[in-house]
């Protein structure tokens, strides 16, 4: 039952970084976009929606990879998950002025 709340959450989470990718980053919170300049909305959707698709992506692998060998799962996911995360903080940090 898990397994399918991942996957689930997986699928989620990587349509989600499409749509940002694609420039809509209305599904950001708004705290989180509102000091972003709008010339650089496109990048800024460009990073938090390849790490929000990493993550994504990340759980989707976990979930498949936990049918056959649950062990390895965890070793498959953590370095993309982790990848992911850096995506999105490296798109906060340099496309959103007003967070330092």
């Amino acid at each position: 039952m898990e397994n399918v709340m991942f996957l689930v959450i997986g699928i989620v989470a990587a349509v989600i970084g499409v749509v940002n990718i694609r420039r809509n980053i209305s599904t950001i919170h708004s705290y989180n976009r509102r000091n972003v300049r709008e010339e650089d909305v496109p990048l800024y959707g460009k990073a938090v929606g390849t790490g929000t698709l990493l993550i994504g992506v990340a759980l989707i692998l976990a979930c498949l990879v936990a049918f056959w060998k649950v062990g390895i799962a965890p070793y498959i996911a953590i370095p993309v998950l982790a990848l992911g995360f850096a995506c999105i903080l490296y798109g906060q940090i340099k496309y959103n002025h007003g967070i330092f």
